[in-house]
């Protein structure tokens, strides 16, 4: 069964650090690209980063630049993101997704993990 599981989620102070893991079953990570997406309460959803198979190109929205940092570890078959100096803005359900090729559109991933909640509040 394929599936994608998130977790790292939780409550956090500004300016905080968090790092959120997505963790595959059912087929190996390090054939597809994978997405991290958010979608904050009323918002669609947006692509914050992804990192490319092979040669493991990274891409990150401009707003997140400097402060998030995606990777894997295909020993263990999971991504992360790190994610440093957060902000209120950044609060919002955090997805990964499996697809591809890198790109921030939510159809071009075929593979969704459930969500993990992050939440910056003091």
């Amino acid at each position: 069964q394929v599936q994608l599981v998130e977790s790292g989620g939780g409550l956090v102070q500004p300016g905080g650090s968090l790092r959120l893991s997505c963790a595959a079953s059912g087929f190996t990570l390090d054939y597809y690209a994978i997405g991290w997406f958010r979608q904050a309460p009323g918002k669609e959803r947006e692509g914050v980063s992804c990192i490319s198979h092979g040669v493991r190109s990274t891409f990150y929205a401009d707003s997140v630049k400097g402060r998030f940092t995606i990777s894997r570890d295909n020993a263990k078959n999971t991504v992360y993101l790190q994610m440093n100096s957060l902000e209120p803005d950044n609060t919002a359900v955090y997805y990964c997704a499996a697809g591809g090729g890198c790109n921030y559109y939510t159809s071009g991933y075929d593979y969704w993990g459930q969500g993990t909640q992050i939440t910056v509040s003091s």
